[in-house]
């Protein structure tokens, strides 16, 4: 039987705090400061030394403002970082609006495609309500991005700039969201009504138009064809005339995607190591790349990203951002927050348990452009994050390898650094995990 908080249970919990002198100084300063600002170890800080063994040469940091788009803008990056190498570009950066434009349209039509599959479904039901809570959003994952670029290709940010919507995307995504739900009433009342799939299907074409025509108005129309302009960093002007976005991807960027590979840490009961797993129900475009992880230790994920740090190559990761990081800084320390010590308690979970009671999942994605070895091993990492340059160290953070360890979740790799045990275990059909699990959380942190 449940039983209720009592006058006498408060004041024996007041008695025990207010014996020990030093609550009051943490009190004072934690009502003052806030709690991060109170328990920041300043050792921990002066440790995270921007200077790496392995580093990248990248450049200028871009900006997603106030959008969810991270995942986009972090793959991205790691295209622009070959092309301002190979090209001599000079702070380049693609246009993460074009891709975004395609990427909610896409979306939009993988959710009402999800309506008509589960339109038998309950509407009460977990796996609907699942669907309805959120139509579309910012959030992704590699695979998605992969679908994205094999479908529409890319183009420069000068012939698809930002807009208003595309940096500020929580009214767009309001009223995207609201005509969604909208359309999912009418098309399971058609389909209760007898409706053929051949009628709903012209429905949802009259849908999608309206989808079109709000993200037209809301992010510009995506271009056909364009011309490519710039100077190199010799001052040499180049110009490349009416090229569609598919040719820009192959001239320009020219990475084969298939070579890539999402390598996750979920050290859960439920997902044994060795073993792929893909996510029901996760996705951007029907009939796209699935997708599809590949579990492995967290040591075999590590030398897998420095492999091709070492060669000169960006990775792109996916974590938890939020946790034991500070924004001004431009840190990610275990080490950075003793919160125990502030507490006077323990906080002792591990990272599978974090991932099975929902306190951690992947949120955020950036880049890993460098790592510091010391005899062979990481000791801290160098990250490019899309916050713009008031962010971290002119937008790069240091992240420790303890950090990586315990919110680190996934990395996207060539498929060469792979041993042949784990190219065989990711040629294994993958385990379907529900909607809901943790692994498929989506990064879109702002």
């Amino acid at each position: 039987m449940a039983k209720e908080i009592s006058v006498k249970m408060v004041e024996k919990y007041s008695n025990n705090l207010n014996a020990q002198v030093h609550n009051q100084v943490i009190k004072n300063a934690m009502m003052k400061n806030g709690i991060d600002a109170t328990a920041e170890n300043n050792h921990a800080a002066v440790a995270m030394n921007q200077v790496f063994s392995e580093e990248i040469q990248t450049g200028k940091v871009s900006n997603q403002k106030q959008s969810g788009r991270c995942w986009m803008f972090a793959a991205l990056n790691t295209f622009r970082h070959k092309m301002n190498s190979v090209f001599k570009l000079n702070d380049f950066e693609l246009s993460q609006n074009y891709t975004n434009f395609w990427d909610k349209f896409e979306k939009s039509n993988f959710f009402l495609e999800s309506i008509l599959e589960t339109a038998d479904q309950p509407l009460d039901g977990r796996l609907v309500s699942w669907i309805l809570s959120t139509p579309q959003q910012d959030g992704g994952q590699w695979d998605m991005l992969v679908s994205l670029i094999d479908k529409y290709g890319v183009v420069p940010k000068q012939v698809m700039p930002e807009t208003f919507q595309s940096s500020n995307s929580r009214k767009l995504n309001a009223v995207l969201n609201a005509k969604l739900r909208e359309d999912a009433i009418k098309l399971r009342n058609f389909h209760n009504e007898g409706k053929s799939r051949e009628e709903l299907e012209q429905v949802k074409d009259n849908m999608l138009s309206e989808v079109y025509k709000i993200l037209v108005l809301s992010l510009g129309e995506p271009p056909k064809t364009f011309d490519f302009e710039y100077r190199d960093k010799d001052n040499e002007f180049h110009r490349d005339q009416g090229i569609t976005p598919h040719e820009f991807y192959k001239k320009y960027v020219g990475l084969n995607l298939d070579d890539y590979v999402s390598i996750i840490n979920a050290p859960t009961k439920d997902k044994p190591y060795e073993k792929t797993y893909t996510v029901q129900f996760l996705g951007n475009v029907v009939g796209g790349k699935p997708i599809k992880y590949l579990n492995v230790d967290m040591e075999t994920l590590k030398q897998l990203a420095v492999r091709q740090i070492k060669d000169n190559e960006s990775v792109w990761f996916g974590c938890d951002v939020g946790k034991f990081s500070n924004r001004d800084h431009g840190i990610m320390d275990t080490d950075l927050y003793d919160y125990e010590k502030t507490f006077g308690m323990p906080f002792q979970m591990t990272k599978g348990e974090r991932l099975d009671y929902m306190e951690s999942c992947l949120t955020h994605a950036m880049v890993l452009t460098g790592v510091n070895l010391v005899d062979g091993k990481p000791n801290r990492w160098k990250v490019e994050n899309s916050w713009g340059e008031k962010a971290g160290n002119k937008g790069y953070y240091v992240m420790s390898d303890k950090w990586m360890d315990e919110y680190t979740y996934q990395v996207v790799v060539n498929k060469k650094y792979l041993s042949e045990d784990l190219k065989n275990a990711l040629d294994q059909e993958p385990i379907e995990l529900q909607p809901w699990d943790p692994m498929g959380s989506l990064a879109m942190m702002k």
